[in-house]
């Protein structure tokens, strides 16, 4: 299975984010920093989620990104795809050109791998994520609504 740190740490600033309330503005800075992942990278991996309609962008002072719909209706599975990233166990990227044009002596096996870890990932949302590592870390958060005045925060 090929899932590189594009995937890994595409999730891991989504839970970033979202733990931190989601709708209020979020910098890359402050995700790099926490996370230590380069700030040049996540803004390539944000690049691709913004045009995937995941996340918005704000910008000017206070600017950032915030999530585009709930954590509770974005897959991990939308958001590894979103940043062009597969979850592939062949070798010949699906397409069935494993063996000189052939399909290899296993590539039905594989391909099923495949289809179960897209499903898996599929049903697993950014909001169970963000609740484990809430119960987890124990970390206060921000949580906010898109109407809310003022954001309460949790423990």
């Amino acid at each position: 299975m090929r899932l590189t740190t594009k995937g890994r740490f595409a999730v891991t600033a989504m839970v970033d984010l979202a733990s931190r309330g989601g709708y209020a503005p979020v910098t890359l800075a402050g995700i790099s920093e926490r996370q230590k992942i380069s700030l040049s990278y996540l803004e390539q991996l944000f690049g691709k989620l913004r045009r995937a309609g995941i996340v918005d962008s704000v910008r000017g002072p206070g600017g950032g990104y915030c999530m585009a719909r709930p954590a509770s209706e974005v897959t991990v599975a939308e958001i590894i795809t979103a940043v062009d990233e597969s979850v592939e166990a062949t070798q010949c990227g699906g397409e069935g050109d494993c063996r000189d044009g052939k399909p290899c002596l296993t590539h039905d096996l594989w391909m099923g791998l495949n289809k179960t870890i897209y499903d898996y990932l599929g049903q697993v949302y950014l909001q169970q994520l963000v609740q484990k590592h809430l119960t987890d870390g124990n970390e206060a958060v921000v949580t906010l609504t898109r109407n809310a005045a003022r954001p309460a925060v949790s423990v």
